[in-house]
């Protein structure tokens, strides 16, 4: 099955998306390591076993590219 065509993704300064691909006590374990260092979303399990959340680095400089 061929891929639905999306827009582009844009981001915003100091937002880093994140996706985790590992079983749910590493994906708790890497959530909660970086929850401690930043703000972030809660995280977002698929039925593909990913698991995405987005990371808040506090930088606000607009990205170069």
């Amino acid at each position: 099955m061929p891929r639905t065509p999306r827009p582009p993704r844009s981001t915003l300064p100091g937002i880093a998306e994140i996706r985790i691909t590992a079983d749910p006590d590493t994906t708790a374990r890497v959530v909660a390591a970086l929850a401690a260092e930043f703000r972030t979303t809660d995280p977002r399990p698929y039925p593909s076993g990913c698991t995405y959340l987005q990371l808040d680095t506090g930088a606000t400089e607009p990205d170069p590219d």
